[in-house]
């Protein structure tokens, strides 16, 4: 197996790779995004973390174009995304283990429809390159609905990864993994950021990762941002030995040092 994929290196002159002001979503009686202001470093990999009904889905689909704000602006890579999405939209990427890729295609046809939309060069190089270092080179051929929930999830991070992106959007990236490949997986994903300077926002529920994996963290509670920093910094004003209970503190409203 190659030790890595080769990627030439990118960058941005943005600042910052996502950013938003007042983004608000309602949904009837409902206020799932509260005016957010949210900018995200470029170059860094950040966590949004927050329980549930916290607004972190509705956040993400909105960023992805798949939801409309009810009011509010979305920048991302320097550009507009409500007037200029087009620009940039092959520079970002997304997976989650919740949506799935075609269930009668095999995984190969799936990788070879989203490198043609992106407009891949050397794409049949491009897969049998992915496929080696995510592992998954003797699942190429099979149909992406036979899959395990966990080949299911490797194969959806190498269609995250097709187009080589500067901007790489994931929701609970090492979801249904076992321990080991779930380790190899977020060392991946640090030294592709580390490779190519690509911005990495990321959804998940598993503290233990985002410790790992995160220079900044995100922590949203009822549609807003409730606290924010590095992981070590949240954990050392919240006095806790851990990430996993500073976020049980904000979700049952228990004040710092209690």
């Amino acid at each position: 197996m190659s030790d890595t994929i080769t990627i030439p290196e990118i960058g941005t002159p943005h600042p910052f790779a996502i950013e938003t002001r007042g983004l608000t979503k309602q949904f009837d009686e409902m206020l799932a995004v509260d005016h957010l202001d949210l900018s995200v470093t470029a170059g860094t990999i950040t966590g949004l973390l927050g329980g549930n009904g916290a607004g972190k889905t509705t956040t993400m689909s909105m960023l992805l174009g798949l939801l409309e704000p009810t009011d509010g602006t979305i920048t991302m890579l320097g550009e507009d995304m409500r007037h200029h999405r087009t620009r940039i939209a092959g520079q970002i990427n997304f997976s989650s283990p919740y949506v799935d890729l075609p269930q009668r295609l095999t995984v190969r046809q799936n990788l070879v429809i989203y490198g043609l939309l992106y407009g891949v060069e050397d794409l049949k190089g491009k897969i049998a390159a992915l496929a080696d270092e995510l592992q998954m080179t003797a699942m190429l051929d099979r149909r992406y609905g036979s899959l395990s929930a966990g080949q299911k999830t490797r194969a959806a991070l190498a269609k995250s990864l097709i187009n080589q992106p500067r901007l790489l959007l994931l929701d609970e990236p090492t979801a249904s993994l076992d321990p080991d490949t779930a380790d190899w997986v977020r060392t991946l994903l640090l030294q592709y950021r580390d490779r190519t300077g690509a911005t990495i926002f990321m959804a998940s529920h598993n503290m233990v990762e985002v410790e790992r994996m995160c220079d900044d963290v995100v922590m949203m509670k009822q549609g807003r941002i409730v606290a924010r920093g590095t992981p070590a910094a949240l954990i050392a004003t919240y006095g806790r030995d851990n990430l996993e209970e500073v976020f049980l503190d904000i979700a049952r409203n228990r004040s710092l040092h209690d």
